[in-house]
Order: structure tokens, then sequence, then C-alpha cells
């Protein structure tokens, strides 16, 4: 069963969370998801496996530019974890399908979302959910020097 994440489920959200993104702690992930549950561009979509909370998927709006799209908003894919004893059955590409049905409800023409270079698993389910590849790229950053403050 997929059904739309609700304030009440933040816990169960920021647990799955740190099984995607595990350099996050479970309280930083509250944090970060708790805002979102209350804003109308944003949408958690949890699966439940039995009771049990066994994966979820994050989408969002994104009005400023997408690689690789034409229109504006676009639907975009933030996250998505299917606990792994419950992997191969179809549930990520049914929490992808509730993200995609929300999106198309809030107007988007198109959807996209991205993952690490590295990352072949998530590589291959993108391709495999009909995603096309848009582009590649390596970000950089660079710490800046503070500048020197006047009249010192």
């Amino acid at each position: 069963m997929i059904r739309k994440a609700a304030s009440a489920d933040l816990e169960s959200l920021a647990r799955l969370g740190t099984l995607l993104w595990p350099h996050h702690s479970v309280q930083e992930l509250r944090e970060e998801f708790a805002p979102l549950l209350s804003r109308s561009d944003a949408q958690f979509f949890l699966l439940f496996h039995g009771q049990e909370p066994a994966g979820f998927a994050q989408c969002q709006l994104r009005r400023d530019y997408v690689e690789g799209t034409a229109s504006s908003p676009v639907g975009y894919l933030e996250g998505i974890f299917v606990r792994e004893d419950c992997r191969r059955r179809g549930y990520a590409r049914a929490l992808l399908e509730a993200c995609q049905a929300w999106a198309t409800e809030q107007g988007c023409r198109e959807f996209a979302s991205d993952c690490e270079l590295t990352n072949q698993e998530s590589y291959r389910f993108h391709l495999a959910a009909g995603f096309a590849e848009a582009g590649r790229i390596i970000c950089f950053t660079k710490a800046l020097a503070p500048l020197p403050r006047e009249g010192r």
C-alpha cells in the first residue's frame, strides 16, 4: 500500500531516510523533512509492507532550470528508497508512479531526477522506469577566503 505522507509520518520518513542517506542522522532528516510536509510544492509518499513502513519517495516542484527539460514547473524525484527485503517487487516503480501522478496534478508536463555518477543501481532503475539520460555533470566547490575588512 502506498499513501501520501502526513506530519504524523515524520519519524518513519526520517528513519527510512537514514537508510538512503546514511551520512544524515534521524534528527537532521526530521528537521529537513518537517517543513516540507506542509508545503504545497512538495510531497512524500510512504510504502507499507503489511503494517510496517517499507519505503518512501520524495518529490517536489522545481521552477529553476532542470537539465534536459523545457517547461516549468518540473516534477522532480528528490529521493526514493525501498527496504532491501522488499525490493524486486515493483514497489519503487509504484512509488515513482505516485510521484509522477502528483506532479501531473500540479500541472507539470515533465518529470526529472538525478543520481550520482557512481550509483549504477539507481542509474539502471531510472532507465528501466523510462527516464532518458539528459547529461552528465561533475560538480565542483571551492572555499573562498573572506574579504579583508576595511579600516584595519
